[in-house]
């Protein structure tokens, strides 16, 4: 700070300095003017903020979407207002009043970014430490597809920015995709820390006491410092240096004041969140050189908004340089440009082709579903935008797809090795997918889900086409005990608003399945797969469409009305054994297979009643996991064969048979469906 109390910006124009004014006060009146907000990030890196989208960010705000840009992801998302005010300033069209309605109901700049929402924004950010990681992913893609495509060019060539706050630093999920992203030498990221010692309890040190950059150079990472956070000049040097490449990414570690220039909760916890207080406000806009009792339009002045608009004449530049470029490219260089012409614009004829020409094992072949998705992943590989990997499990989950791992010196390779960093992996995904359009998947086995869980949350948010490759489905999993025997998570993924969770039942329903994911190409999917052979099903006539509703009519008896039995993945040959017993006994019983209850919900009414009409009173759900949620499709009155606690270690038909998960159990339950609904009729 000066003497007069206003930031040592450096040498800069009087319109300049004001437009870094504004960015500073205007979060300090916003909070306050409201009573609730974060405000101390986003006035101390306000100088940052305006070095980045001034200086140094290729971006145009009249094209938010356009391919040559930058991005900047924000994983201390609480900061938001940061963001918010240079998209204002800079012309993404959002006002003055958008920033005063900020975390109200119905505006456009919520609490924390949400993609999709602003203009500008380019991931959904909050939960600390995602953006970190999915920044890396983010970075993965980008550098993937210069590699592939242009890569004796700069036209592809973007860097990929992150900013992040203590609290990022402190969770395990950004330490996981920054030690990956050493490893891999992505050069194509800047990851600004902003050292600042403080989170919502305490100054730093009280549980965060490491070394963080000697953290990030044992990482593999080049990292540079930042002393001033308000001398602009400094700032852009150390970012300037930051985006050129050198064969490892950058971590910038900026030393910051928060809540600067308050003189009342300047580097202190308080200064977090919640307004500073009228007289602490009214100091903040003196120091400044505003009038202490300044409304929000006078934080604005006239020179200042138009030296910050200049970036919509610079952006546009950019892009016409860019476009120039391009077509330039397109001349010298025909066949990339198509090749990559249709890797931007995909095609599902090919991966549908692809799927076509699969052979499925001959019915009443025990197979285990992840076999046949090994086979349909493999086929897909050179067809269609699917790229990823697994947590180390490549061949136990089928994914070992043929070719070559990325690396620092093979960005293009056909895989990605995620280490055993199952939250990192998750979150890695979100940042592909962001940056597009690539389908990226990752595999584990089910009971890891749980690491993975805030970043399929995060990815159901955003609706991104990511695919989730889980096996080991069950207590089937067999001796290596409950530790590894999935029992909860099928029912915990389901409760996921905007994710879709598919469990095939044998070989052919996952053609089907995969088929569906290619035509539809959007919001994420949990692909779940059984360890153990289970026996290819008989044959099912126009099974690809029954398949894309979530549920279909395997076999009936007669006309099916007297009992349904609903069954998922390896529980449906349960299901079609114990129909036919029943049919025996003459009972119209049908075999629903049901492999995603999600696609079965989404589909018409008149489909539903058709597979299952509401005149059938005795059902049974039949699935090796928790069952809590199948009495929504059987009733109160129905029953569901079920696993409700965890396994034990022994061969996984040994286990499924102590948990209960027989023949003769669903000969009981269906029994004892039919008894109560006879019963209930009789009465009726």
């Amino acid at each position: 700070m000066s003497e007069n109390g206003l930031p040592s910006l450096g040498n800069v124009t009087p319109a300049e300095a004001d437009s870094v004014r504004a960015a500073i006060a205007i979060p300090a009146h916003v909070v306050q003017a409201k009573g609730h907000g974060h405000g101390g990030t986003a006035m101390a890196l306000a100088p940052l903020a305006h070095v980045l989208y001034q200086r140094i960010l290729r971006h145009n705000p009249h094209n938010p979407h356009w391919l040559g840009r930058d991005r900047l992801v924000l994983s201390a998302g609480h900061a938001s207002l940061l963001l918010y005010v240079q998209l204002f300033l800079t012309g993404y069209g959002l006002e003055l009043d958008d920033l005063a309605k900020s975390r109200t109901l119905g505006s456009r700049t919520p609490g924390h970014p949400e993609l999709g929402h602003t203009p500008g924004i380019e991931m959904s950010t909050g939960p600390l430490g995602q953006g970190v990681a999915s920044a890396v992913g983010m970075a993965l893609a980008a550098r993937r597809e210069r590699a592939l495509f242009a890569p004796d060019s700069d036209l592809l060539d973007t860097t990929i920015w992150a900013i992040a706050g203590d609290g990022c630093m402190q969770e395990g999920v950004s330490g996981e995709a920054s030690s990956l992203a050493g490893t891999l030498g992505l050069d194509n990221l800047v990851l600004i820390w902003d050292d600042n010692n403080v989170t919502i309890d305490s100054t730093g040190e009280a549980a965060f006491s490491e070394d963080v950059r000697g953290r990030y150079t044992a990482y593999g990472w080049r990292v540079l410092e930042i002393d001033d956070a308000s001398n602009l000049d400094q700032i852009e040097a150390v970012l300037a240096e930051a985006q050129s490449r050198d064969g490892r990414p950058t971590f910038v570690a900026i030393r910051s004041v928060i809540g600067a220039p308050s003189a009342e909760f300047s580097g202190k916890p308080a200064a977090h969140s919640g307004g500073f207080g009228d007289d602490d406000v009214s100091a903040i806009k003196t120091a400044l050189g505003f009038a202490p009792d300044a409304p929000l339009d006078a934080l604005v002045t006239d020179d200042g908004l138009s030296f910050a608009r200049g970036a919509l004449a610079r952006g546009q530049a950019f892009e016409d340089e860019w476009t120039a470029a391009m077509a330039c490219w397109k001349a010298a260089e025909p066949e990339a440009a198509r090749a990559w012409h249709a890797f931007r614009n995909p095609d599902a004829a090919a991966p549908l082709s692809a799927l076509n020409e699969i052979e499925l094992p001959a019915v009443g072949t025990p197979s285990a579903t992840r076999k046949l998705n090994s086979v349909v992943v493999k086929a897909l590989q050179n067809v269609s935008s699917l790229w990823g990997g697994s947590a180390d499990l490549a061949g136990s989950t089928g994914v070992d797809v043929p070719g070559f791992a990325v690396t620092a010196s093979n960005p293009g390779g056909e895989f990605i090795r995620f280490g055993i960093r199952e939250h990192a992996m998750a979150a890695i995904l979100n940042g592909i997918a962001i940056q597009g359009p690539w389908r990226p998947f990752a595999s584990t086995y089910l009971v890891f889900s749980d690491y993975m869980r805030p970043s399929i949350r995060l990815a159901a948010l955003m609706q991104l086409p990511v695919v989730y490759v889980f096996t080991h489905d069950s207590v089937a999993v067999g001796e290596d005990g409950p530790t590894h025997q999935p029992v909860e998570q099928i029912a915990s993924l389901r409760t996921v608003p905007g994710l879709d969770v598919v469990r095939p039942a044998d070989a052919a329903e996952v053609v089907s399945v995969w088929k569906r994911l290619i035509a539809r190409p959007a919001g994420p999917t949990a692909l779940v797969f059984s360890r153990q052979d289970v026996p290819v099903l008989h044959e099912r006539d126009h099974l690809d469409a029954k398949v894309a509703h979530g549920g279909y009519v395997a076999w009936q008896h007669g006309d099916g009305l007297d009992l349904a039995l609903i069954a998922t993945g390896s529980e449906v040959s349960f299901a079609l054994e114990a129909a036919e017993t029943l049919a025996v006994e003459g009972v119209a019983v049908r075999v629903i297979s049901m492999p995603s209850v999600e696609w079965f919900a989404a589909s018409d009414a008149s489909y539903r009643e058709m597979v299952l009409p509401a005149s059938i009173a005795a059902r049974v759900a039949v699935e090796a996991g928790r069952g809590d949620a199948w009495y929504r499709w059987v009733g109160l009155d129905g029953e569901v064969v079920s696993v409700e606690e965890f396994g034990e270690s022994g061969s996984g038909a040994q286990v499924m048979a102590r948990r209960g998960i027989t023949l003769d159990a669903v000969l009981r339950a269906s029994r004892r469906a039919l008894g109560a609904g006879r019963a209930a009729h009789g009465s009726d």
